[in-house]
């Protein structure tokens, strides 16, 4: 498998550099992709789902054809778009995600070797002009290890895990995917990120701040680049007891788990579809 991700990337590199250059344009990584406002672009022909466990739709009962992401997808079909390419895989982290490792990488929906990042590069540059939207929901993985759900104590690596998000979204993944999506100039699809409902908040009432804060993160991080929808305050917000956590999560089953159901997963979706106007 290594001798595989090491020809994938010696050979999809290259290839996108000399697509690139021979349509005029590069993908700029530093201060000047970072345009500020940028307006919705819409849906075109191809919908490219980025992620973790969520945007893959994980599901405790092993259920996986039930993610926001599908839900998302049946939406956009209304507008004209006619393929989904859902990449994200099981316990991606934003370094995972640019370096690879993912865990459970054979699990993943849509076939690739190598870093989630270089595979969705090589789709827009593949398919550039056609995707949008390019959702993505990344950070979850690099701070809830942090949270022992038991003690409902925080590591003290929370702050630099948080940083460490920070920098790998606004150094890499966002600049990276946002200068795919720019042609000559242009933008040519509509990145939108989500942020993130609490699952331990009626356990663990004092990581609602905790999360609040990451959101708030993203937020910042995202600007320039994309949109992001709130997915926090359409799970309910701050409140607890929070009974959305009970209807919408597996964190009251029998297998406590962290994920979204059927249910949440269409809330996700929805709040999408409401935070673009698709």
């Amino acid at each position: 498998m290594h001798k595989n991700v090491q020809l994938y990337r010696r050979l999809a590199v290259p290839f996108i550099l000399a697509c690139l250059l021979l349509l005029g344009f590069a993908p700029e990584v530093g201060a000047a992709a970072h345009a500020k406002g940028l307006a919705l672009v819409g849906p075109k022909s191809r919908y490219l789902s980025l992620g973790n466990s969520l945007a893959f739709g994980f599901q405790p009962d092993l259920d996986f054809n039930h993610g926001y992401a599908d839900d998302f997808y049946n939406n956009l079909k209304s507008h004209g778009v006619t393929s989904l390419a859902n990449m994200a895989c099981p316990g991606e982290t934003s370094s995972t995600f640019i370096n690879g490792g993912c865990p459970y990488s054979l699990l993943r929906k849509y076939f690739y070797v190598g870093p989630q990042l270089d595979a969705a590069l090589f789709y827009l540059y593949l398919h550039r002009g056609q995707v949008s939207p390019v959702t993505l929901d990344i950070g979850a993985n690099d701070f809830l290890g942090d949270i022992d759900k038991k003690t409902c104590t925080v590591s003290a690596n929370f702050n630099t895990d948080l940083q460490n998000l920070d920098n790998n979204l606004t150094q890499v993944i966002l600049p990276k995917l946002h200068a795919a999506l720019t042609v000559n100039g242009q933008t040519t699809g509509d990145l939108v990120m989500m942020n993130y409902y609490d699952p331990y908040q009626n356990i663990c009432p004092n990581t609602v701040p905790l999360v609040q804060l990451v959101n708030q993160h993203l937020a910042n991080d995202v600007q320039g680049y994309g949109t992001i929808v709130d997915v926090f305050s359409a799970f309910g917000g701050a409140t607890t007891p929070n009974p959305n956590i009970c209807t919408y999560t597996w964190m009251c089953s029998i297998f406590k788990d962290i994920h979204a159901k059927d249910a949440g997963y269409s809330v996700i979706a929805q709040t999408f579809e409401n935070g673009t106007g698709y």
